[in-house]
């Protein structure tokens, strides 16, 4: 069996005869007593993919009261260019608790199965699935009991946040949606195309090319190119009526990340189709900087922005 490594990242390495093997940082387990103001446990979405999830409650849905509080919830979906990644990295733990905490919301953040084995559309449905689980288990998950399933949000960084922006999509087509998606948060969210950004034709922007082009050739289907529609947010078929019923957007993007660009084509694409969206730059700051950082002053200032945008809708 040839073995010759024929692409890698940080945390995969993807040999010839179609395998990867990924590079799993340091993660934190689920704990069920408070922490910083949040508590968390793992749950099974569906064995049979697997698909499993981390929920984070907030402390306010511990104080003993006549009538719990009624708190939004924000599905998370990780980012990792659809190959790697999970809830239970370090980095997403911490900062999702402290999102829990300080926006006093339910976050459901979801671990779907992963391309090259898993190629899209597989994420799409498996994070969509999470709508229906959560309407499901609300009546028997006492962690659900306070959830207002006429408040949900969808977010996520990087292909996260692409992934965000299709099951919204799918959310508005399914006429039996069992909850209210008010608004989507994508982080420096995950697109591309056949045609070359401006940014990606500079000079030295090949490294980050080349790498973005490694996941996306593992993660879209095989015959595809970066104009699937899954990639390519132009080439989705969206009817005028489904734009019409598209979600609040708070995109995300930051000043030194590669996808910057991508992100500011996003919102400007969504904007011409009468979406209600805001796009807000953080500065001095590259991509997922909360996730690697997610105690940093920025990552705080985004937890507020979004807690914000959540308490707004």
């Amino acid at each position: 069996m040839d073995t010759t490594v024929t692409g890698s990242s940080e945390f995969i390495k993807v040999f010839s005869d179609g395998t990867v093997e990924r590079f799993i940082p340091e993660t934190a387990p689920a704990s069920l007593d408070l922490y910083n103001g949040y508590k968390c446990k793992d749950v099974t979405i569906d064995p049979s993919k697997p698909i499993t999830a981390r929920i984070f409650v907030p402390s306010t849905t511990t104080v003993a009261a006549t009538k719990p509080p009624s708190l939004p919830v924000l599905i998370y979906f990780h980012g990792g260019g659809f190959c790697i990644g999970s809830t239970t990295w370090l980095g997403y733990h911490h900062f999702l608790g402290g999102l829990s905490a300080n926006a006093d919301s339910i976050v459901l953040s979801i671990d779907y199965r992963l391309a090259p084995e898993n190629k899209l559309p597989i994420a799409y449905k498996d994070c969509y699935t999470s709508l229906i689980w959560l309407s499901q288990q609300k009546p028997t998950e006492s962690w659900l009991e306070n959830a207002d399933l006429s408040r949900v949000f969808l977010s996520g960084d990087s292909a996260g946040g692409n992934i965000a922006h299709l099951v919204a999509i799918r959310a508005i087509r399914d006429k039996e949606c069992p909850v209210r998606v008010r608004g989507i948060l994508p982080i420096h969210p995950y697109f591309g195309s056949e045609k070359r950004t401006e940014l990606e034709t500079k000079d030295g922007s090949a490294k980050e090319v080349e790498s973005n082009d490694m996941f996306w050739r593992l993660s879209i289907p095989e015959g595809s190119n970066r104009d699937y529609e899954g990639c390519n947010f132009e080439r989705m078929e969206v009817s005028l009526s489904e734009w019409s019923r598209f979600p609040n957007v708070l995109v995300f993007v930051a000043e030194l990340d590669f996808l910057n660009e991508r992100g500011v084509m996003y919102a400007e694409f969504l904007k011409k189709k009468g979406v209600k969206v805001k796009i807000v730059e953080t500065k001095d700051e590259t991509h997922v900087f909360h996730v690697f950082r997610p105690n940093s002053e920025s990552t705080r200032v985004l937890q507020n922005q979004m807690k914000e945008f959540i308490h707004g809708l």
